[in-house]
């Protein structure tokens, strides 16, 4: 991969593909990178491991975003109270998901072109986190549990106070199946 000018994010590798994790300063990015880690080694996600903190490249190689550390910071990460610290990091993964902290667009029902983020080139699924909201369980959503198969209209059941709230996500039917999240009863 070339080593194209930084960007001020994070990222983590969960599973196959990385989480990439932008905002401003002080939004929460290195936190939301650790809590992934942590939910990796918990079992509530696939395994997760650090890519970079802080500072990545990103690149595009046929029709995948690639993210990388960037190189005096690999392999390091901050935590709020503790300082930088070292921990294991993959040197590079190809993006599967955008995570926009303290997004002015993050709604509770975002229209589905809310849902996407182009980078580089390559559209991705993104999710839009309003500030002083904790993005985790956004994330662990998004990466365990797969969109609804009615084939009803949600927004205007919504509209009219009926139903759940489902809305898509990113995952699939396997990675939703085989998480320990994700437990479905005979029957269910």
């Amino acid at each position: 991969m070339s080593r194209t000018p930084s960007v001020h994010a994070s990222a983590v590798l969960v599973g196959e593909r990385a989480v990439l994790i932008r905002g401003p300063s002080g939004s929460g990015k290195s936190r939301l990178a650790f809590d992934l880690i942590l939910a990796g080694r918990s079992g509530q996600l696939p395994s997760a491991i650090l890519v970079g903190d802080d500072r990545v490249h990103l690149d595009t190689a046929g029709e995948q975003l690639w993210v990388c550390p960037a190189r005096e910071l690999a392999g390091l990460i901050e935590i709020r109270g503790l300082g930088i610290r070292r921990c294991a990091f993959v040197a590079e993964a190809v993006v599967g998901l955008v995570v926009d902290l303290a997004a002015e667009d993050a709604e509770r029902l975002p229209p589905p072109e809310a849902l996407r983020s182009r980078l580089n080139g390559v559209s991705l699924p993104r999710i839009p986190v309003s500030a002083g909201f904790h993005p985790l369980p956004l994330v662990v959503a998004a990466l365990t549990t797969t969109e609804s198969s009615s084939p009803r209209n949600l927004t205007e059941d919504c509209a009219q106070g009926i139903g759940n709230h489902i809305t898509s996500t990113i995952a699939s039917d396997s990675v939703g199946a085989a998480s320990p999240l994700y437990r479905q009863e005979p029957g269910d």
